[in-house]
């Protein structure tokens, strides 16, 4: 069961969403990195449950503890290990799914890979299994500020269940995605996207929709040309998350409408600088940075654990109804931002370090 992501700068996450903690292991961060447990724990707060009426109420700290890695708030370049401890596992909820497989969750395709499954929550399907990643993302986003200072990661909600925002990825700013449950940057629609989310909620029911990313402060060269291109990284990274379905890089699919005499980006000097006039690219030709704004976007479903009536089967066979119980999101997108620029800082800090290396060469 693969459970690192990385190569030169790698994570390896674990633990089960009902068990004593998750956490993760981040091999490969080079020495004298500033790396404090207040570093980590602002991008865990992001995520952590129990943070507004549209979250799961379960309520756990996040606490992150620095078990090896670090010696006087700098990084050592030996393996640090990051515990969080589960404070609120409550696997009794779940007594029912040792012998139900839930509709479109990983029970079943768990257990027939497997032979054995940790019903509890989920195990390491559940989306608690993304504490390591974010921690690990942190660690990653450190990495970055020493080699590129320049470089910010901005992640938003821009749709949910239809309901979209409108806002100039260029300009966005943090604070402004920070100031509202939604994690929304706009005034216009989000009272449309939060009754969305409520009126799910209230009918047991769950909303999915779209977050959007941007990487401003790029330095050109990040990626490789052929399977570890840039875009297909963060693909892989971003469709490894819980509930993600699609992504889309640039234009995306709208490049599929499109002539080349529309889609290409001109380039022009700014100085000593290669620039383009337009980004369909994304920031991205050839699998290689080019120095422009990186955008993407990520779709997530709805989350499949209902409190509704559904049709599903038992381990034995049987055909049932199911109304799950348990403490979880009528939409994983608020959670699922910081998520989201965890990941894409996790690619960056390792094809960053590869391109490192290749500077190297004599």
């Amino acid at each position: 069961m693969p459970n690192t992501f990385g190569h030169l700068f790698r994570i390896t996450t674990w633990g089960e969403s009902h068990g004593k903690g998750v956490g993760v292991v981040v091999d490969g961060c080079p020495s004298n990195i500033p790396l404090t447990e207040s570093d980590i724990q602002k991008e865990l707060d992001r995520r952590r449950p129990g943070q507004s009426k549209i979250t799961t109420q379960r309520k756990e700290k996040d606490i992150a503890e620095i078990l090896s890695g670090t010696f006087n708030g700098m990084t050592l370049g030996t393996p640090i290990l990051i515990l969080v401890r589960n404070e609120d596992a409550r696997p009794e909820a779940y007594a029912e799914m040792e012998h139900i497989y839930r509709p479109s969750h990983a029970d079943y395709t768990y257990q027939i890979k497997y032979g054995i499954r940790n019903w509890q929550g989920g195990g390491r399907a559940s989306a608690r299994e993304t504490v390591g990643r974010v921690a690990g993302g942190a660690v990653g986003g450190k990495l970055l500020e020493v080699l590129y200072p320049s470089l910010e990661v901005i992640a938003w909600v821009s749709e949910v269940h239809g309901v979209k925002s409108f806002c100039d990825p260029n300009k966005i700013t943090k604070e402004t995605i920070e100031s509202n449950i939604l994690r929304w940057p706009d005034s216009e629609n989000f009272d449309n996207a939060l009754k969305e989310v409520e009126k799910a909620q209230k009918e047991g029911d769950t909303v999915g929709g779209v977050i959007d990313c941007v990487v401003r402060g790029m330095p050109p060269g990040l990626g490789e040309p052929v399977f570890d291109k840039l875009e297909a990284d963060l693909a892989k990274a971003m469709l490894s998350l819980p509930a993600s379905k699609g992504f889309e890089i640039g234009s995306g699919f709208q490049a599929a409408r499109m002539r080349g005499s529309e889609h290409n980006d001109p380039f022009y000097m700014e100085g000593k600088r290669v620039r383009t006039y337009t980004n369909w690219s994304g920031g991205v030709q050839g699998g290689i940075s080019n120095g422009e704004n990186l955008f993407f976007r990520v779709a997530f479903k709805p989350v499949a654990t209902l409190a509704k009536e559904q049709k599903t089967v038992t381990v034995d066979g049987e055909e049932v109804l199911l109304r799950a119980r348990g403490r979880h999101d009528p939409c994983v997108l608020p959670r699922a931002v910081p998520i989201v620029e965890a990941m894409t800082k996790l690619v960056l800090a390792d094809h960053a370090l590869r391109q490192k290396v290749l500077d190297c060469r004599p």
